[in-house]
């Protein structure tokens, strides 16, 4: 079912923090998104990063609430938003074709933002996924955008709705 109300970011904006290190801010982030909105159409939140022994992968790293897929290439609507360094909403992942990485058949959209170095340069990336078809929209793209520089995940926000990629 498509999303029909926003989904309310602010509590989320207000209250996290960045923790001690990236990974436990990463799975503070995973988790507050899932107790907030996993009844909201969400199937899988987590993060991929960037494997830099391959640069040409992704590594799974903190997630919920089931396995996925890794490595993965950069092919995929997660690589796509790693190299584009820009959101991407996905509102049916069979246009991307053979270029989609199914880690659950079931999923059928998804939101990626890219977690963004100072000098603009992508480390990893938010992915969520959910098995209704348009589940997300720019609003959720630009909020988790500024949930990741307001945890420290991102040294850059995108506030622009232009510079989401919508498919």
């Amino acid at each position: 079912m498509p999303l029909t109300t926003p989904r309310d970011y602010a509590p989320l904006l207000a209250s996290l923090k960045p923790a001690a290190t990236d990974a436990a801010t990463m799975q503070l982030v995973v988790d507050a998104l899932w107790q907030s909105f996993h009844s909201r159409a969400y199937s899988w939140c987590g993060f991929y990063l960037l494997d830099p022994a391959k640069p040409t992968d992704l590594l799974l790293g903190p997630r919920r609430d089931k396995p996925a897929c890794s490595p993965i290439g950069l092919h995929g609507c997660c690589g796509r938003a790693f190299l584009s360094r820009r959101p991407l909403v996905v509102n049916d992942v069979k246009v991307m074709g053979e270029h989609y990485i199914a880690c659950d058949p079931r999923d059928v959209s998804e939101v990626v933002v890219p977690c963004l170095n100072p000098d603009g340069s992508c480390w990893g990336v938010l992915d969520i996924d959910s098995y209704d078809r348009a589940a997300f929209h720019i609003h959720d793209a630009l909020r988790l955008s500024e949930l990741l520089a307001a945890t420290g995940l991102s040294a850059h926000a995108t506030t622009n709705a232009d510079d989401v990629e919508v498919l």
